[in-house]
């Protein structure tokens, strides 16, 4: 049997810090009062869409409108605004 100092023995069980008897040591101490912050990871990425893809005509926006008109998504007011910011 080897023997080894319990404090080497327990080294392991507290961390950076050498085990004192069972009581905190002042770096324990501060440790344990001031928590580190963790890293926030970034928020992903959006999809990005297909590497040169034509945008839609203005044909196919003013169907889309169209569509949305009919199924009551939106107003005909709103339908008149949208149509003119797709013409200009």
């Amino acid at each position: 049997m080897l023997l080894v100092p319990r404090q080497l023995q327990r080294a392991g069980m507290t961390g950076d810090v050498p085990y004192y008897g069972g009581r905190f040591s002042p770096a324990q101490a501060y440790a344990a009062s001031h928590p580190r912050a963790r890293p926030v990871a970034p928020p992903p990425a959006p999809p990005a869409g297909p590497v040169g893809a034509p945008a839609p005509s203005r044909a196919d926006q003013l169907a889309a409108l169209q569509h949305l008109l009919d199924t009551d998504v939106i107003s005909p007011e709103e339908h008149q605004q949208l149509r003119n910011r797709v013409a200009s």
